[in-house]
């Protein structure tokens, strides 16, 4: 059974000034004396952060290949114009994501649990295969990386920037306080995202002549779409049941989530 308080429910939520009407009041004209009179940022800081941008250095580096074979295959890209390094940070940032989606589908079992069943809402089994999917391309970009000579334990800078950004949604979904519903729409932004960076890395593949490789993304890609189809699915059936509407004609809202990709 999960908790009876609902956070759709009116409750003692303070955090708005028309909580405190004379409190209001007077915390709106000290901030209105203590605020510039520009709305935006002034010129001076904006300038100053420019300045430090300018000369900050990259948040890290791509390693040199640790084979013969990775170093020969880059000589030929480079030769032909190409920047491989370019393709091997998209590939560390689709290693860390789906490192952190498979966590994510782990934490979101664990909404499952705590929650109480609705009506078009995701099984168990559902989110063990979508996990197991997600573990599965992690695997399939370790394997792709160390075919080109290179190591999929370095963090590559793409890697460490998605990496932080995941780690927020990892954060809510974990959180012992936001409900299933609440932990659907952070899993909605990760395949949002999941399913664009896909299509770009094959298509990155694809015109640098991998052909097999670009072959096995778009076979994750189209898992990836399922994902994306049974989460809005899920989502959206939750959204109506809390609003206690009723799913309109023809939009697919409460419908079930799509077959599995071929």
């Amino acid at each position: 059974m999960s908790n009876p308080t609902k956070p759709t429910e009116t409750g003692p939520n303070r955090t708005g000034i028309a909580s405190s009407p004379i409190d209001g009041k007077a915390a709106v004209e000290g901030a209105q004396a203590g605020s510039p009179p520009a709305v935006f940022e002034p010129p001076a800081l904006s300038a100053a952060r420019a300045r430090v941008a300018s000369k900050a250095g990259p948040v890290g580096t791509i390693p040199p290949p640790l084979s013969v074979k990775g170093m020969a295959a880059t000589a030929v890209q480079m030769i032909k114009g190409n920047k491989p390094t370019v393709f091997l940070d998209l590939l560390g940032e689709r290693l860390a994501f789906e490192r952190t989606g498979t966590r994510l589908y782990e934490a979101l079992m664990v909404k499952l649990e705590a929650a109480d069943p609705h009506p078009g809402g995701p099984a168990r089994e559902d989110l063990e295969r979508i996990r197991d999917e997600e573990l599965e391309h992690f695997g399939l970009l370790k394997r792709t990386m160390e075919s080109m000579g290179a190591d999929p334990t370095a963090v590559t800078p793409s890697a460490d920037v998605i990496a932080v950004a995941g780690s927020g949604l990892l954060q809510a979904v974990s959180d012992a306080r936001v409900t299933l519903n609440e932990a659907l729409k952070a899993i909605l932004t990760a395949e949002l995202v999941d399913n664009d960076s896909w299509l770009m890395l094959a298509d990155v593949a694809e015109r640098l002549g991998h052909d097999e490789m670009a072959g096995e993304f778009r076979r994750a890609l189209a898992e990836e779409e399922d994902h994306l189809a049974r989460v809005r699915t899920w989502l959206n059936a939750a959204v109506e049941g809390e609003a206690g509407i009723s799913a309109r004609a023809g939009d697919g809202s409460g419908a079930s989530p799509p077959s599995p990709s071929p």
